[in-house]
């Protein structure tokens, strides 16, 4: 078995995988979470020399779906200015097949785009990178005043110090239109000063793609369908404002327990950092013009090779990231960085790499939605592995072995709870024996679970300095959420117990009633004030 770590790099942004939680609870949910199943050794894809072709590309994509019970992914890779291959695999939550045309939402793959957007008015002369978008977009205000500092370039290298952490987007009413979207954010205050630190946050490119739209004259949408989806071919690929209005109302999956569910995708504002809509065949265009200069396969010009490039390198003056324009520079490893970046809707994942050493482009998008469904970087690694000449192994997602952890937790939760419930009036007959003080440190343990769940979705956000809400939480990864749900509900009603064993244990006071017989035999009668020596 390959451990994660030793595979080919592939670069998440926040919120694709957990690392480490820092309270004792939650650190056991991160040690399951870095487990990752390779599947068995028979599984690999059978190939006396790996090479990146359509045969192997297919065997090793065939394979994984197999294995992990994959519903559907659609792939495109390229080599220079040619297609290698692009082909759709298992089904849609509808149930149609999934073709090399089959639309599907790319998310935050959506990001570069919208840069290029950007840098084509730079290289138009009509913007400066480093002057202060105000000065272009007057309506973007903030409660911060450090807002008016902020640059063309920190919107699109996401230095703003805008970040969830200040305005936590996707909790809060979503927005119609962009105009609606930068509005919102009037009443926000910054992260950072603008420039000093890297944050991951939607809004940056909901207002890249508002200063398009006021500096073109035109709706973002055409905008980006004029100047780069026509040029490239990119026929059946558009940039819509919200997930319900991608193919089928974004609908996925989710994974839990070795499993898939469909689930609709809840209504998410997404024009200019993740409404772009394409096909394997479209996007497969996309990658060549990003490893061609930006030239198309026709050899039409939509950027400078100067843009391009620069929208590949992080800014120099932020040390904290490799986070460039709507791209990644992963630079782990001995060998030549890969320029990457991932995409998330709560039904989809997306993933797409350039490895601009062997002007290889790969895009891989699945319809099994964030977190516990990480389906397309894993597929993205084997694919890598293909275009390294190494042999793929197929790697399943961490959550097909981490939910059956949680689920040992949860019946031992459950299990717990069940003997707290039936063992509540012994518990209540030592108590009543011992000092206030003593007894609530003994119940703080019961309230831990309950403390859990309530702020799970707060600890989640910490962990990936994303905002969200529990019910997103329940998409991204269900079995976390049924263990701190099961949890809750036993400490709830061993609580419950022990306070309704306590009421009844007065009452027989009152009465000068005896108790019933201890857990020694004996039988106990009312309390007695100062009697401290009692066993637990």
């Amino acid at each position: 078995m390959k451990p994660f770590a030793s595979r080919s790099p592939v670069r998440r942004p926040p919120g694709a995988l957990p690392a480490a939680f820092r309270t004792a609870v939650i650190a056991v949910i991160a040690l399951a979470a870095a487990v990752t199943v390779t599947v068995a050794p028979g599984t690999s894809v059978a190939s006396s020399t790996a090479s990146l072709d359509p045969a192997s590309i297919d065997r090793f994509v065939r394979d994984y779906v197999k294995e992990t019970r994959l519903p559907g992914a659609v792939v495109a890779v390229t080599r220079g200015d040619r297609v290698v291959h692009t082909a759709g695999y298992g089904r849609t939550a509808s149930g149609r097949p999934m073709t090399a045309r089959t639309r599907v939402p790319v998310a935050s793959l959506s990001k570069a785009m919208t840069a290029l957007a950007v840098m084509q008015l730079v290289e138009a002369g009509e913007v400066e990178l480093d002057r202060p978008v105000r000065q272009y977009l007057p309506e973007f205000t903030m409660a911060d005043r450090r807002a008016g500092e902020i640059t063309v370039r920190q919107l699109l290298t996401q230095t703003s110090g805008m970040a969830d952490s200040a305005h936590p987007d996707l909790t809060l009413a979503q927005p119609r239109t962009l105009e609606q979207a930068v509005a919102a954010m009037r009443g926000a205050p910054l992260a950072t000063d603008p420039g000093r630190r890297h944050r991951y946050h939607n809004p940056n490119f909901f207002v890249a793609a508002r200063l398009v739209e006021v500096v073109s004259g035109r709706p973002f949408a055409e905008q980006l369908s004029a100047e780069l989806f026509e040029p490239l071919g990119m026929e059946r690929t558009a940039s819509v404002g919200s997930t319900t209005e991608m193919p089928d109302r974004a609908r996925g999956y989710v994974r839990a327990y070795g499993t898939t569910v469909a689930r609709p995708q809840p209504r998410w504002f997404a024009t200019g950092s993740h409404g772009v809509v394409t096909t394997a065949e479209d996007f497969a265009q996309w990658l060549i013009a990003q490893n061609n200069e930006g030239v198309s396969a026709d050899g039409r010009r939509i950027a400078t090779a100067r843009t391009v490039a620069l929208t590949h390198t992080p800014p120099g003056a932020t040390k904290d990231t490799d986070y460039a324009m709507g791209w990644w520079v992963n630079r782990e490893g001995n060998g030549p960085p890969a320029i990457q970046h991932t995409g998330q809707l709560l039904t989809h994942n997306s993933m797409a790499t350039l490895l601009p050493e062997q002007g290889i482009g790969i895009a891989v998008v699945t319809n099994t939605g964030m977190i516990a469904g990480d389906d397309a970087p894993q597929i993205m690694e084997g694919l890598v592995d293909l275009a390294r000449g190494e042999e793929p192994e197929v790697s399943a997602p961490f959550s097909m072995t981490a939910d059956w952890v949680l689920a040992a937790f949860t019946l031992l939760a459950a299990g717990l709870g069940v003997r707290g419930v039936v063992r509540a009036g012994p518990w209540v007959r030592r108590a009543v024996r011992r000092r206030w003080w003593v007894v609530a440190l003994r119940l703080l343990p019961q309230a831990l679970p309950i403390l859990l769940l309530a702020q799970l979705a707060a600890l989640m956000g910490l962990l990936m300095n994303r905002s969200g809400t529990l019910a997103q939480v329940a998409y991204a990864w269900p079995a976390l959420v049924v263990w701190a749900a099961v949890g809750a509900l036993a400490s709830g009603a061993v609580l419950a117990a022990r306070g309704l064993a306590f009421v009844r244990h007065r009452r027989r006071v009152r009465r000068g009633a005896p108790d019933a017989v201890g857990a020694s035999g004996e039988v106990s009668g009312p309390a007695q004030p100062a009697v401290n020596t009692a066993t637990s």
